[in-house]
């Protein structure tokens, strides 16, 4: 007789049940020992876990070669448009400014505000970086805000954590939002709703995130070696944080609500920087901040509004076309609605159905902005192509990771492979398992590196762990990126870009030590609120 298992009395696995679970977890094992044992790049690992995904399918979940290869197509064909060209659009624009020095100008403007140490961590971390990962991600939001601080005086370690701290919360709204837009595809739940309820569970997050970068700034010696303490690092500075930190949410909430993720950070973000330098001056101009967090900085050259205007012309003008595309104006949105193409590329039962959507979408303005604004900069067409050129060779990599996780997650997703995962979590969690929705998701961020990542590869697990305990998609997996703000922090692939930027090597495990015990306190609060909010109306 065949023996039976009962797991948390949620119902009997059969030994075939157990098998099946294991199987398909082979290729997300397989990513995370390529990855963290044997260091392969990210592109070669996901790779191998598509091939996995597709013999397996075929040998073990008896899925016919034509549905395999059809779900593979429509895995590639999602992740070719619109996330490869969102991320090949943002990573131009942050290039081409670069290129054309208008960064320089806008990272000057930033840090003349203020000389206190914290008041600029908040500025250029949490702010500005904000910002970058918003517009670009991938990397940018890390490396540049890092460098900036480093340049600035402060320690390289300490830049780079700083940096960690601010990149986490913000992530699943990088890149014009892709990380959600993606998720919400992907497993057919609506982008602005998902956005909402994303930022209800980070919140408290991006409260309290200032506070601590406040601290890590302020943690300087006197010339008695004497640390500042808590209540010294906070002085003058508690109440700008808590408001930087507020702004960011409630502005980033709003847009969420009302027009969905592509904006939500990128308006948050600007938000808090015009309310944090207003602040920041203010306590500037007052004479009561400490002595001990002063730092001289140089006077960079003054700039003209013109100058000023053309610096950020690229993101004024990505920031109106895609507000003025949004929900926000009926009329121009209805009115572009129907250049677009529906298609089901799946042979095999209940097809998924892919929305093609040719002029509005983000990717398509962004180009369109940053041509119009590297030509105000006065970037000649001849360098726009040569940066244009060099981004995509840059993002090759990048690119093959997104088609080979996506083929995956649509192959495991139709072969049965994510189900298997799902059921068994859920027998073996039972009612807690919203405990370790975060965790899963700071999993998937940890060894890809990437919020995108994470939420295609368990996102649908998420999902189907929601409908089988009869609470709220939305709020399942809502609660795998907010598992990702941890995940990312902790990352091996953002560790070492961040060490990259403030050119320091070997002190990855320095930084990881110092990073790890947010990243584990953030994820026992998130594990409260997954169990304490899965009751709410949202």
């Amino acid at each position: 007789m065949t023996p039976r298992y009962r797991l948390r009395g949620t119902k009997e696995f059969l030994p075939m049940d157990i098998a099946a679970f294991l199987l398909a977890l082979v290729p997300i094992i397989w990513l995370v020992v390529m990855l963290l044992c044997f260091k392969w790049p990210a592109w070669k690992a996901a790779m191998g876990s598509f091939v996995l995904s597709c013999v397996l399918a075929f040998t073990w979940w008896r899925l016919p070669v034509m549905q395999i290869a059809s779900a593979s197509l429509e895995g590639f064909l999602m992740a070719l448009w619109p996330i490869v060209l969102v991320i090949i659009a943002a990573v131009f624009t942050y290039n081409l400014c670069v290129r054309t020095g208008a960064m320089d100008v806008i990272g000057g403007m930033i840090t003349s505000i203020s000389s206190d140490r914290r008041l600029l961590a908040l500025l250029v971390a949490w702010c500005f970086g904000g910002f970058m990962e918003g517009m670009a991600g991938f990397g940018t939001a890390v490396a540049i805000p890092a460098g900036m601080l480093a340049g600035l005086g402060f320690e390289a370690v300490p830049a780079v954590l700083i940096c960690l701290l601010a990149n986490g919360v913000p992530t699943p709204y990088g890149s014009i939002g892709i990380p959600t837009v993606s998720v919400a595809d992907l497993v057919g739940l609506d982008s602005l709703h998902l956005a909402t309820v994303q930022l209800v569970q980070l919140a408290p997050f991006f409260v309290a995130m200032p506070l601590l970068i406040v601290l890590v700034a302020g943690r300087v010696s006197d010339d008695q070696g004497n640390v500042a303490s808590v209540g010294e690092r906070l002085h003058g500075v508690a109440g700008i944080a808590l408001l930087s930190g507020a702004s960011f949410a409630g502005a980033a909430l709003v847009v969420a609500m009302f027009v969905g993720p592509e904006l939500a950070v990128v308006v948050g973000s600007i938000v808090s920087l015009a309310l944090t330098a207003a602040l920041a001056m203010r306590a500037e101009k007052s004479g009561h901040l400490d002595a001990r967090f002063h730092m001289n900085i140089e006077a960079g050259e003054q700039l003209t509004v013109k100058s000023a205007l053309s610096a950020w012309s690229c993101f004024i003008l990505i920031f109106v076309l895609l507000l003025g595309t949004s929900n926000l104006v009926p009329a121009v949105h209805a009115a572009l609605a129907p250049f677009a193409s529906h298609v089901q590329v799946y042979c095999g039962e209940n097809p998924g159905t892919l929305t093609f959507s040719w002029v509005n979408t983000p990717g398509v303005w962004i180009f369109l902005a940053t041509f119009v604004g590297g030509a105000i900069q006065g970037a000649s067409p001849r360098m726009m192509g040569e940066v244009l050129a060099a981004t995509v060779k840059q993002m090759m990599p990048t690119v093959i990771t997104m088609l080979s996780v996506l083929g995956c997650a649509k192959v495991m997703g139709y072969a049965g492979m994510i189900s298997s995962i799902s059921a068994f979590c859920i027998a073996v969690a039972g009612g807690l398992y919203p405990i370790l929705a975060p965790w899963i998701g700071a999993v998937g961020a940890f060894v890809t590196g990437s919020g995108t990542s994470s939420g295609m590869l368990f996102g649908p697990i998420q999902s189907q762990a929601a409908t089988a305990l009869g609470v709220s998609d939305y709020w399942m997996v809502a609660l795998n990126a907010l598992g990702v703000a941890a995940g990312k922090m902790i990352s091996p692939q953002t560790l070492a870009i961040g060490l990259a930027a403030v050119h320091v090597r070997g002190k990855d495990a320095e930084l990881l030590g110092a990073i790890l015990p947010y990243a584990a306190g953030m994820l026992i609060l998130m594990s409260a609120i997954a169990m304490l909010g899965q009751g709410l109306p949202l």
